[in-house]
C-alpha cells in the first residue's frame, strides 16, 4: 500500500530531475545552431519555465515568447462585465471557477460585488453547480464557463445532465476558446517573430496533435505539443532545435503519454453535441478572431445565458486601461518587464490588467519568479 502512494510522486519527481534538465541544456547547447523565438502557447509552459529559471541554462540562441494560452488572460472587459451584470440581479447565484472572480471588469469585479453582498461562488468542481441549482431552486443559478478544450467537455457535461435531471433554473454563459484558431491569427500577423510553437498538452489530449497539422503545412512553422514539466519543456525545446537542423516542418508530439493525434473522440462528440463555434470572438489583447469560440447549440436556447438574460447584458466593447501592456504580451510582442506600471501599480493584489490577476497569467509568473532571475532576462 505504502509503495503505492509513493509511485505517483517518484513519477512527477523524474520529469523535474536536475541532472536530467542539465543534460537536455547541454545537447541543446551542443545542437543549437541559429537564433530559434519559440512561443509557448500555454500559460502553464510559462510558469514552467520561470519557475525552474530553464532560460538561464538555455543557450541565448533560445528566447521563449509568452502566448495567449491562459483562459482568464484571453476574456475581454464585456465578457467580465457580463458576468457581473449577471451576479447584480436579484434572486441569482453566479459561480465560475478559478481567478476569474478577481479579473477587473470596466468599473468593478466579480469579487468586489460578492464583498458587496452578492452571491458569487467561486467553485472546486464545475460538477457542483449541479448541486446548488438543486439547493436553490427559487433562484436563477448561472455558471460563467471558462477554458480551452480541456475544460469544455466537463460544460457538455453539466448541460447533459441538467437537461437529464429536468433542471430549470440553472443557465450556461459560455466563455470556452479554441486553441488553432489564435495560433494561426499570430503566426499570419506580418510582425510575427515566432519560429516554433510549443503546443499546449492539456489540449491536445481531448484535440489530438493532429488538429495542428494545417497551421505547421501553410506557414511551415514547427509545433512540438509539450507537457507541463520540466524535463517536457526542455526535450520540446530539444524536439524543435533538431527539426531546425534537419530543415524539418512538422507537429510532433512529445507528451505521448498523454497525447495521441486523433485525442479523444467520445469528448470531441459531446462538445460536438451541444455546443458550435461563435462567428467571432473579441480576444484581450488580439482582437476579433474568427471561430475561434463556442457558443450552445440555437435548440439549447433556454438553458442560454446570452440569449435568456440578453437584455441587461452590456454591448460595448471595452478597452484595457492605456498602461496595461497585456495584450502586447499576450501576442509575444513584449514581455511583463516592458510594462510601466509592472510590479508597482500592477500586483497580484491590485492588478491592472488579465495576465497579473490568473495564476496561469505571464505577469503573474514573472511576478511571482522573477526576482529570482532579474531583468537581465530576454
Amino acid at each position: 500500500m505504502r509503495e503505492m502512494q509513493t509511485m505517483p510522486l517518484d513519477l512527477i519527481e523524474s520529469f523535474r530531475n536536475p541532472k536530467h534538465i542539465k543534460a537536455l541544456a547541454q545537447e541543446i547547447k551542443k545542437e543549437c545552431k541559429s537564433k530559434i523565438n519559440i512561443m509557448e502557447v500555454c500559460g502553464g509552459h510559462t510558469h514552467t519555465i520561470m519557475k525552474y529559471g530553464l532560460p538561464q541554462i538555455l543557450p541565448d540562441l533560445i528566447e521563449f515568447i509568452h502566448g495567449p494560452g491562459c483562459p482568464v488572460c484571453v476574456m475581454p472587459k464585456e465578457r467580465i462585465d457580463h458576468a457581473i451584470a449577471l451576479a447584480s440581479m436579484d434572486d441569482t447565484i453566479l459561480a465560475t471557477l478559478g481567478d476569474m472572480i478577481r479579473v477587473p471588469g470596466s468599473k468593478t469585479s466579480l469579487q468586489k460585488l460578492r464583498a458587496e453582498g452578492r452571491d458569487v461562488r467561486s467553485l472546486y468542481s464545475p460538477l457542483d453547480v449541479i448541486k446548488i441549482a438543486k439547493e436553490n431552486p427559487d433562484k436563477k443559478v448561472i455558471f460563467f464557463a471558462i477554458g480551452f478544450e480541456t475544460t469544455t467537455p466537463m460544460s457538455a457535461v453539466l448541460l447533459e445532465q441538467t437537461i437529464k435531471l429536468g433542471i430549470k433554473n440553472l443557465y450556461f454563459h459560455i466563455n470556452h476558446v479554441l486553441v488553432p484558431e489564435p495560433v494561426e491569427a499570430i503566426v499570419s500577423g506580418g510582425d510575427s517573430k515566432i519560429d516554433a510553437f510549443l503546443g499546449p498538452s492539456h489540449v491536445s489530449v481531448i484535440t489530438g496533435y493532429g488538429i495542428f497539422e494545417p497551421i505547421v503545412k501553410k506557414y511551415k512553422t514547427p509545433i512540438v505539443v509539450a507537457g507541463f514539466e520540466p524535463v517536457d519543456v526542455m526535450e520540446a525545446v530539444l524536439m524543435t532545435v533538431r527539426q531546425f537542423n534537419e530543415n524539418r516542418v512538422e507537429v510532433e508530439n512529445q507528451y505521448k503519454r498523454a497525447v495521441s493525434k486523433e485525442g479523444n473522440i467520445k469528448a470531441q462528440n459531446l462538445i460536438n453535441r451541444y455546443m458550435c463555434k461563435r462567428d467571432h470572438f473579441r480576444w484581450r489583447g488580439l482582437g476579433d478572431i474568427a471561430n475561434s469560440a463556442l457558443k450552445l447549440r440555437s435548440e439549447y436556447a433556454e438553458f442560454d445565458a446570452e440569449i435568456v438574460f440578453d437584455e441587461i447584458l452590456p454591448k460595448e466593447q471595452i478597452d484595457d486601461h492605456k498602461l496595461c501592456i497585456c495584450g502586447d504580451i499576450l501576442k509575444g510582442n513584449a514581455k511583463p518587464f516592458d510594462c510601466k506600471v509592472f510590479g508597482k501599480a500592477c500586483t497580484p493584489n491590485s492588478p491592472m490588467g488579465s495576465c497579473m490577476v490568473s495564476s496561469e497569467g505571464a505577469c503573474a509568473a514573472y511576478y511571482k519568479y522573477g526576482k529570482f532571475i532579474g531583468k537581465g532576462m530576454r
